[in-house]
């Protein structure tokens, strides 16, 4: 009969094993990049801020705008993510994206989970490999119904992980 010891560390072992493989839980196709290694992988918070505007039927409603966030990594802030949309290390490196791919959040009320192409690079530094740039994990974000003034704005805040990626 094992002992009261191995059958604690048999039962760690297996919260190891249960926690590893939800880290390794693959994303959807859409979002994916098959063949691509880490970079670096941050987490955000911020806001997505919302411009009162006329929709095509001409009635007024929040249109998104653009977002700002603090890019974090073990506590200390690393970088900021701004329009574009770009996403600048403290290294004075930076990538602009194209989103290429996306999938729902998973509630109503949060942002989708994209994938985006970087298009433009600058600086040498952390970033400058990056290839892909993956937007997981959101909460919050969204911001819907009716305003009543056009031009003005108001921000959803917001957090997600972001995920910078090379190719191999």
């Amino acid at each position: 009969m094992p002992s009261l010891k191995t059958a604690a560390i048999a039962l760690l072992l297996t919260g190891s094993a249960t926690a590893n493989s939800a880290a390794e839980t693959r994303l959807p196709d859409a979002i994916s990049a098959p063949g691509e290694a880490i970079v670096l992988s941050v987490h955000a918070e911020g806001a997505q801020v919302y411009e009162c505007k006329a929709g095509i039927d001409g009635n007024l409603a929040w249109a998104f705008r653009e977002p700002i966030a603090t890019l974090m990594a073990d506590g200390k802030t690393v970088g900021r993510h701004y329009a574009g949309p770009n996403w600048e290390h403290v290294d004075g490196s930076a990538v602009l994206g194209r989103t290429s791919g996306n999938v729902p959040g998973a509630t109503p009320k949060d942002i989708p989970w994209l994938k985006l192409d970087v298009i433009s690079r600058r600086g040498s530094g952390t970033l400058s490999s990056v290839t892909t740039v993956q937007r997981i994990n959101t909460a919050g974000g969204i911001l819907a119904g009716a305003c009543d003034k056009a031009g003005a704005t108001h921000s959803a805040p917001y957090s997600a992980d972001y995920v910078f990626l090379r190719k191999d």
